[in-house]
């Protein structure tokens, strides 16, 4: 089946890319495409060089060789926007004056909001769901606060594609989910398309469209997530320690001498085998000890050799 983005044109392309300082190039001979509606984590180690790709497809910086297209020609300001992870130098702005400077590329000399510009900072405070923030300055913000409103912004500036250099660095779980979950509702109601460079495999793994993944050699690597764990690529680029991508567990030797075969379903299967697994045991269908997992009225047991357990702490103490 074809991807859903197959047939149409790219917001932004680049041809045979290469980015760096000076003569160092720090990605090299890259070919990538962005297309509407479409969220792209860009990925790859610690000083690959994401931070330099991002700043070359915004123009601050000049490729070293090959070439950028967007799709609409004008000015940069109108055809892309930015989230950096740099912290706003006047914090006395309120949150709605924070998001209305995304109008400004689109403001005459006097700088008089038209009603067309108001509706977009409306619309742009709504879908990024920071309504109730409005009237608070931005030093008066948590850091996940803060990246929802410099999305806000980029919304305002109503651009085709939006790019994000690390925006859940720094950020708790929940923040970090939050963002992510938001950037793909975004490409989803909008259209627009978001390319942003994470280091956030876990999330990445479960809301991005396309990756694009920097290789040892310097060249990218792009795909859909399923493919590029099947294949080994992120193995081979993260060369992971003791974890293991396809199952997305840590891998735990097994310390104990006693096996158990689990019996049960749902996420508290789950999470019964690995409190067993975490503790040595190894877990496997022919396993002599049976555990058997029982929901009964919203109410768990744990049973082994009809002797029963409230808790998996309970059930691992029984058997140490």
């Amino acid at each position: 089946m074809e991807s859903r983005f197959a047939h149409s044109a790219p917001l932004l392309s680049a041809r045979q890319l290469s980015v760096g300082y000076g003569q160092h190039a720090v990605l090299s001979n890259i070919s990538v495409e962005l297309r509407a509606g479409e969220l792209v984590c860009f990925m790859g180690p610690n000083g690959i060089g994401k931070s330099t790709l991002i700043k070359t497809l915004m123009g601050l910086q000049e490729p070293l060789s090959g070439e950028i297209k967007f799709q609409s020609t004008g000015k940069t300001a109108q055809m892309l926007s930015v989230v950096l992870t740099d912290r706003i130098q006047h914090p006395q702005l309120t949150v709605e004056e924070l998001v209305t400077l995304g109008r400004y590329p689109y403001l005459s000399w006097n700088l008089t909001l038209r009603e067309e510009d108001k509706q977009k900072i409306n619309e742009a405070i709504t879908k990024a769901r920071v309504q109730h923030l409005t009237v608070k300055k931005i030093s008066e913000l948590s850091d996940g606060q803060m990246q929802m409103v410099m999305i806000a912004r980029a919304l305002a500036q109503d651009t085709p594609i939006i790019l994000l250099d690390e925006p859940t660095a720094h950020l708790d779980l929940n923040n970090r989910v939050e963002i992510m979950n938001l950037l793909k509702r975004l490409t989803r109601e909008t259209n627009r398309g978001i390319l942003l460079a994470t280091h956030e495999l876990d999330l990445a793994l479960q809301t991005a469209d396309r990756v694009w993944l920097a290789q040892p050699d310097k060249t990218l690597k792009t795909g859909i997530p399923e493919d590029l764990v099947l294949d080994g690529s992120f193995d081979e680029v993260f060369q992971f320690k003791g974890f293991d991508l396809k199952t997305g567990k840590i891998e735990h030797p097994v310390t104990q001498a006693k096996s158990v075969r689990l019996t049960g379903s749902g996420y508290e299967f789950l999470w019964t085998k690995n409190a067993l697994e975490r503790n040595g045991y190894l877990v496997h269908e022919n396993a002599e000890i049976e555990v058997f997992l029982s929901k009964k009225d919203n109410t768990l047991a744990w049973v082994v050799n009809e002797v029963q357990f409230d808790s998996i702490e309970k059930l691992l103490s029984f058997f140490n």
